[in-house]
């Protein structure tokens, strides 16, 4: 016969929660607000990109024909100067000592009718002359090496432009320019100003506004000036860190460019995007720069205004959106909470939890669902939890068997793995291992005299001193024990315990010579807990001692054949009394 199938309760109809989603997500209707937004928003930003480009582009050529003018200025009145030694009839002996004064007042009216220029000098082929202005300019370290390199491009009959200098505490920017001293084609000497780019500097201040930086480089990335002073000091290289300067680097020298272009800026670990110009000047191989992030491009374009629009619009549509699906919402989330709290604690290990919900049909069903689910979940834990503990008995039971079966094979060694379990265990806890390290401790010490099976009784139970061969065939013991239990794979963690118990620290031991780190704490522990108890036991070949002495003997060893740390653990549990000799058979 077929069994009857159990009849179903008749369940009450709900509402799907498809549906109940479906009705909230149509009236909350921010997603194409949002979409018109970000449309808006891209052209606007497109537009002020554009804008940004123009002006950008605007102020880097305005201000590098500015320096242009500047320089060509400079150089006129400096030819001009030069023109005025000719006639003057000085050019061909500058450095003369009766020429001082009236060299020196022609250096002073050339400083006095320019305010930009700090100190200028005049000097003849002997590279010695006379020079008026600020005198600590012409102190500078920097300066001096310069106007020697100055020097000798002039001997090249060329005009010289130095790299950029700062000088002063303030790092005030400058540079070198130089003319030669010809009479004919024969070099006579140099004339030479330092000229100060304070007006320069000015007008980048003026055009560094609402954001935007403007600052001259060479073509090597190096500041030549930069509003900024306490920053960027002129001569600081910045080509690393701004990619736009990085790209004059491979710009045809001499070549006149202008150049925009969108680049990223890393600030305080942060990355903002920027957009950035450039104008070249061939003639002093400078270029300016102008950079501005997108960030203030936007604020200054009011797309901050736009955006605070488009919140507010979406504000007043999330509110409205809000009230209406409360209803829907609170029917979906309180089942759902009381799901997930139930669920979370069955996860906490309280397997008696169950769900009383009532909503949509989803919800009811899945429920139920999870109430069977919980009711198997604790009755299989139930069920696992015995048979772990069944088989955990039955193998802490095989393994002290094996242990009583090894020692019954010795007459003289009768509970001794137990009590080297025991003293292993009271050591390890001394040297603060943890749980699991302990257990697989205590079941190595029980076993670490399994090998003793395989050595031939003779040897084994003679009641004398073993002989060097005898001794040879005893000490297979460790490695025995190890090929016996590898196969087992949950004794797999043991076996260091068992196979490398009788290695010394000093590499005296066997069956490898181990030494040192190389011994791990396993076996270390059994050891020292092997040799106690050996001690403290009748033998054939000794008398059991006291076990103050052992102690002492123990310690007498601590640096060659034991780790003094397993020895100094088993002085301080023996002081405080939690380590007693036992000469029974002891449960660990």
């Amino acid at each position: 016969m077929t069994p009857t199938e159990p009849t179903r309760p008749r369940v009450r109809w709900r509402p799907r929660i498809f549906y109940v989603v479906l009705v909230a997500l149509l009236l909350i209707s921010i997603l194409p607000i949002w979409v018109y937004h970000r449309l808006v928003l891209s052209l606007s930003q497109d537009k002020l990109s554009d804008t940004e480009r123009l002006q950008q582009t605007e102020v880097t050529r305005s201000l590098a024909e500015e320096i242009h003018l500047y320089r060509s200025s400079l150089y006129q009145q400096l030819a001009g100067q030069r023109q005025i030694f000719a006639l003057a009839g000085l050019i061909g002996n500058i450095d003369d000592k009766k020429n001082e004064g009236q060299v020196t007042t022609l250096l002073e009216n050339l400083v006095n009718s320019n305010p930009n220029i700090l100190y200028a000098t005049a000097v003849g082929q002997t590279v010695k002359g006379w020079g008026a202005g600020d005198a600590r300019v012409a102190k500078d370290d920097f300066v001096k090496n310069l106007m020697k390199r100055a020097f000798f491009t002039a001997q090249q009959r060329a005009e010289f432009h130095s790299d950029p200098l700062a000088f002063g505490a303030d790092s005030r920017p400058a540079f070198i320019m130089a003319l030669p001293l010809t009479a004919g084609e024969e070099f006579k000497g140099m004339l030479a100003v330092v000229v100060s780019l304070d007006r320069i500097l000015e007008r980048l201040n003026e055009a560094s506004v609402r954001g935007r930086e403007v600052y001259v480089v060479d073509r090597s990335g190096r500041i030549v000036a930069h509003p900024n002073t306490r920053r960027y000091v002129p001569g600081q290289d910045v080509s690393a860190s701004v990619p736009l300067v990085a790209r004059l680097k491979s710009l045809e020298e001499k070549r006149r460019a202008t150049e925009t272009a969108p680049f990223v800026l890393t600030e305080n670990g942060k990355s903002v995007e920027m957009i950035g110009t450039y104008s070249t000047l061939p003639q002093l191989n400078w270029a300016v720069m102008a950079q501005r992030s997108l960030d203030d491009a936007r604020k200054d374009a009011g797309v901050e205004e736009l955006n605070r629009q488009a919140i507010g619009v979406a504000a007043v549509v999330a509110v409205l959106a809000l009230f209406i699906g409360y209803w829907f919402a609170f029917g979906i989330s309180r089942p759902i909470r009381g799901l997930a709290e139930s669920t979370q604690a069955i996860s906490r290990g309280d397997f008696q939890q169950r769900v009383n919900v009532r909503g949509a049909a989803e919800i009811s069903e899945l429920a139920e669902t999870f109430n069977k689910m919980a009711g198997d979940i604790e009755e299989f834990i139930a069920q696992l939890k015995q048979a772990a503990e069944e088989n955990r008995e039955l193998f802490i039971g095989s393994i002290r068997m094996l242990s009583a079966a090894i020692d019954e094979k010795d007459p003289y060694t009768r509970g001794h793995s137990g009590r080297v379990a025991k003293y292993s265990v009271i050591i390890g806890e001394q040297l603060n291992l943890n749980a699991m390290d302990i257990d697989q401790l205590r079941i190595s010490a029980l076993l670490h005299d399994v090998g003793k099976i395989g050595i031939d009784d003779r040897v084994l139970k003679k009641p004398g001193t073993l002989t060097p061969e005898e001794f040879e065939i005893m000490k297979q013991h460790p490695a025995k024990g190890a090929n016996i239990m590898r196969p087992v794979a949950q004794l797999r963690e043991m076996l260091p315990g068992i196979e490398l118990h009788h290695e010394h620290m000093d590499g005296r031991g066997y069956p490898y010579g181990l030494k040192g780190d190389q011994v791990p704490m396993m076996a270390r522990i059994i050891a020292v807990a092997d040799t106690l108890d050996a001690m403290t036991t009748n033998r054939p070949y000794q008398t059991a001692m006291e076990l103050g002495y052992a102690l002492e003997r123990i310690r007498a060893l601590g640096t060659t054949k034991f780790d003094p740390a397993v020895v100094t653990a088993l002085d301080a549990v023996i002081s405080c009394g939690k380590l007693k000799l036992s000469a029974t058979l002891v449960e660990v």
